[in-house]
């Protein structure tokens, strides 16, 4: 099982040749469903949910009463017993503003959760078009492989024509080798970008499955003003702003304990001496004279201003990245679409004539094998700037918190 594990890992295009059963392939929507299932750190965050849900339950909480027995004199005739109890009233609405606090703070944790999912998915989206980048990587790389095998079959039929030197076939040789270790690099950087989508918390089966979709196939660029729209709501300024008034919640706080509570006792006191019981009702009022919480108000409050410019900066450091994320989204866009539009075309055609005209005896070798190298390094850079449009448009999606309303994909 192992042994058929590492083969999906290290050649998933194969197996799926060979045994259509045995790698089936990963979309890009069942890749983020399965994260959503798997991911320990989204399990982290449900957690943290579930613990501010019972911190807000226990805000609501009221003080516990007080049983007391006191026992005056320890003869029986004469001795003397009191039961009361005690209940300490909040006043100055300090648990309306721990309420108040307690649900801002679970309201930040599902923010929170629902922002991590968010990421979670345009993680998988990145490590998932590096997967199909590198996919196509290892296609490519085999492709020059075969182009430098045809063009080293060429000078070997020339050389045996006495039409070229030794050195000619020995370059053609080193070039075969150099395609061939392109391609050993391919491999290893597919099976990378299967363990980066396993690292995720997708299952190793279905990370080790080639990935369907076509890295070529890019999305529209959305407006600035569509993008702007959507800031407000994204989940690192809901969280700034929700910190903002949990402070204000707790300024509140401070200012309610500077309020004493009152503390109602009533009880019953029975004097054996006497032979009768007697009712007790009692009332205590702290009195404040040395604490009147100055402290713990004015640092409530300078905190209360610290998440207010924390809110500015958050919003101010969010327009940022959203704009560079645009901005390199669609700079990798224009440029993979310039490669692969007239680039591309051209190195091919250049190829495919210095080839011909090695083989007719027109050109050395050296065009050939120039030729063939301004192709795969063509082909590597539109690749790059596909991948890289690709993780752009996934920063997006985490920066605002939410996929983006894509319109007609652009190829």
């Amino acid at each position: 099982m192992r042994t058929l594990l590492r083969l999906t890992r290290r050649w998933p295009a194969l197996c799926l040749a060979l045994a259509p059963g045995l790698a089936s392939s990963l979309t890009l929507a069942e890749a983020q469903a399965l994260a959503l299932t798997h991911n320990p750190n989204l399990a982290q965050a449900r957690l943290a949910l579930q613990a501010q849900q019972a911190a807000e339950r226990q805000a609501g909480a009221r003080p516990n009463p007080e049983l007391g027995l006191q026992l005056e004199d320890t003869r029986a005739a004469t001795r003397t017993g009191t039961l009361q109890l005690s209940q300490t009233l909040e006043l100055g609405g300090k648990r309306e503003a721990r309420l108040a606090a307690a649900a801002l703070a679970r309201e930040q944790a599902a923010v929170a959760l629902a922002g991590r999912e968010a990421e979670l998915q345009a993680e998988v989206a990145a490590a998932f078009h590096g997967l199909l980048g590198a996919q196509a990587q290892r296609q490519q790389a085999e492709v020059t492989r075969d182009l430098a095998r045809r063009a080293r079959a060429a000078a070997q039929l020339r050389l045996q024509a006495g039409k070229v030197p030794p050195l000619e076939a020995a370059r053609a040789a080193v070039a075969e080798a150099s395609a061939q270790a392109d391609l050993a690099q391919a491999e290893r950087e597919l099976a990378l970008a299967h363990a980066r989508l396993a690292a995720l918390g997708i299952p190793d089966a279905q990370a080790a499955s080639p990935a369907e979709g076509d890295v070529a196939t890019l999305p529209s660029v959305p407006d600035p003003q569509r993008l702007a729209e959507r800031l407000a709501d994204a989940p690192v300024v809901r969280i700034a702003r929700l910190e903002m008034a949990r402070h204000q919640a707790l300024s509140a706080g401070e200012r309610a304990r500077r309020v004493p509570d009152l503390t109602v006792t009533l009880g019953a006191k029975r004097d054996a001496e006497l032979g009768r019981t007697q009712a007790v009702i009692g009332l205590s009022l702290p009195l404040p004279l040395n604490d009147r919480n100055t402290g713990a108000l004015t640092e409530a409050l300078r905190r209360e201003d610290q998440a207010r410019e924390a809110l500015d900066a958050t919003q101010r450091q969010l327009q940022l990245e959203v704009t560079e994320a645009r901005s390199q989204w669609e700079l990798s866009r224009d440029q993979a679409r310039l490669l692969g539009h007239e680039a591309l075309p051209a190195a091919q055609t250049a190829y495919d004539t210095a080839l011909r005209g090695f083989e007719l005896g027109k050109f050395s070798f050296l065009d050939v094998l120039d030729a063939q190298r301004t192709l795969a390094q063509l082909r590597r850079e539109r690749l790059q700037h596909l991948i890289q449009a690709h993780r752009a448009a996934a920063t997006l999606a985490r920066l605002l918190g939410r996929p983006l309303t894509l319109d007609t994909p652009e190829s």
